[in-house]
């Protein structure tokens, strides 16, 4: 067990780390980082802790159940505190304009007392609506409220699960296709132009009503205090930023009312954070579809024109190699992208998609039956008792799972909740995905007999598992 867990735990370390780096922005604090790091990971600990878990079953050693069991009620807990307490309040606490810790707590907490009572109280009424109907249920609600839980995990999984198992082939398979990747940028180009440009507006705006409530704003005003913190930020962005010049800004009909009271004030702080947020995130989403379009032109041209340039790659972001050494990086760097990049994006496509047609016919084969169709199945009976290959081969298959249900559930969140953008997502975007996760995840984890802890969200591999060792599980 503890060999797999060597390898196992420090590659999602490892990628959860990775990731972080990758999409979080500069100005996400230190704090952040820490609770939404610890909280992927808590979301992520199914994938080691499954075929862990699976092998114990397996093999039949009850010796290795105790750390099992200790492991699931660690991850389990984990993720139900950071889901319903930690992720919310922090959230709060980022997305508030206020000026002082307490105030910006304060704020974080009354409106996530406020969002608990109204589910509270819908849950209530429905709970009272089930015991007025049926007086004999008063004794199985725990069970009733136990099964909705259970059903909405297992749809909602299996939803993710299955858009991410169909889209991801296709898009690796439809990148490999130049004519339409090129179509496809040219038009999202011009789509992010015009958010950008709304984008810069929106952000200019902001400047313009922060500089005009200053000058008319006097020195001894009780609020002063406030739009000093303002100005310094404003000012602290416009350095970090000396190409940006803000131009056209206007003032709206409710824009100069902003110094009234501490709150005005906090709204105004707030709306030039988002401001600024957005503009930058919209200009990062521009110049990478800019230069991914351009470097797929290169591509294409290099290979139209092969013969004449002696099958070199020639790059119009840089200049010519030069030498020996140059000329053998130039004719490698044409034969990865013009030649052997898109076959391999085409083979990755197959493999991934015949992964997920043995994932589906696992799964449509799950009940009991004579013949043992699933591939992961017949892989892991092929294995036979090696521990390490056993626990290697589950977890492969089911990181992949992982991916598909994270992949569906980031891209429905991007088009309502927040914004991804690699290097400068926020926190506030960073906290909303990890809510999200984690939420899932508590729904899912929760499954499974509440007697046996150990078998906390294996119902992510029954699906594609064999009927024998689902049964012995």
């Amino acid at each position: 067990m503890w060999v797999f867990y060597m390898i196992s735990l420090p590659l999602t370390v490892g990628m959860v780390a990775a990731t972080l780096r990758y999409f979080a922005g500069p100005a996400v604090p230190a704090h952040v980082l820490a609770v939404v790091g610890y909280a992927w990971l808590c979301s992520l600990s199914f994938v080691v802790l499954v075929p862990t878990d699976i092998w114990t079953a397996v093999s039949g050693n009850g010796d290795q159940k105790s750390d099992v069991r200790f492991f699931w009620s660690w991850s389990y807990w984990s993720t139900f505190i950071l889901a319903w307490s930690i992720v919310p309040t922090l959230q709060g606490y980022e997305d508030s304009g206020d000026f002082t810790f307490r105030e910006r707590l304060k704020a974080s907490i009354h409106k996530n007392m406020t969002y608990y009572a109204i589910v509270g109280a819908i849950g209530l009424f429905g709970l009272i609506l089930i015991i007025i109907m049926r007086h004999d249920w008063v004794r199985g609600i725990l069970g009733f409220s136990m099964a909705c839980s259970n059903t909405f995990g297992l749809v909602t999984g299996a939803f993710l699960l299955g858009f991410g198992l169909s889209e991801i082939p296709r898009n690796v398979w439809r990148s490999a296709d130049w004519t339409r990747r090129l179509q496809f940028l040219s038009h999202r180009v011009s789509k992010m132009a015009t958010k950008l440009d709304h984008a810069h507006q929106e952000y200019c705006n902001a400047i313009f009503v922060v500089q005009a409530t200053s000058n008319q704003m006097s020195k001894r005003d009780p609020l002063r205090p406030c739009m000093d913190i303002i100005n310094e930020i404003l000012t602290q962005m416009l350095q970090d930023d000396p190409s940006f010049k803000p131009s056209g800004g206007k003032l709206g009909e409710q824009d100069m009312d902003y110094d009234t009271d501490n709150k005005t004030m906090a709204t105004l702080r707030r709306q030039l954070r988002k401001a600024h947020e957005e503009y930058y995130r919209r200009k990062s989403d521009y110049m990478t579809c800019v230069v991914e379009a351009l470097e797929l032109e290169d591509t294409i041209r290099n290979y139209e024109q092969r013969d004449a340039s002696g099958w070199k790659y020639m790059s119009s972001f840089r200049e010519n190699r030069s030498g020996t050494l140059g000329s053998f990086l130039d004719s490698t760097e044409f034969i990865w992208r013009c030649l052997l990049r898109k076959q391999l994006m085409r083979v990755l496509a197959v493999i991934l998609g015949c992964i997920s047609a043995s994932i589906l016919l696992a799964e449509a084969t799950l009940l009991p039956s004579d013949v043992d169709l699933s591939l992961f199945s017949n892989l892991i009976n092929a294995v036979g008792k090696r521990e390490v290959l056993v626990q290697v081969a589950a977890f492969v298959p089911l990181m992949y799972m992982c991916i598909c249900t994270y992949y569906s559930l980031i891209r429905i969140g991007m088009m309502l909740l927040y914004s991804l953008t690699p290097g400068h997502t926020s926190s506030v975007s960073l906290l909303m995905i990890c809510s999200e996760w984690e939420t899932l995840m508590t729904l899912l984890l929760s499954l499974g007999e509440p007697s046996t802890k150990s078998t906390h969200s294996l119902w992510l591999f029954i699906l594609y598992w064999s009927p024998e060792i689902s049964s012995s599980i």
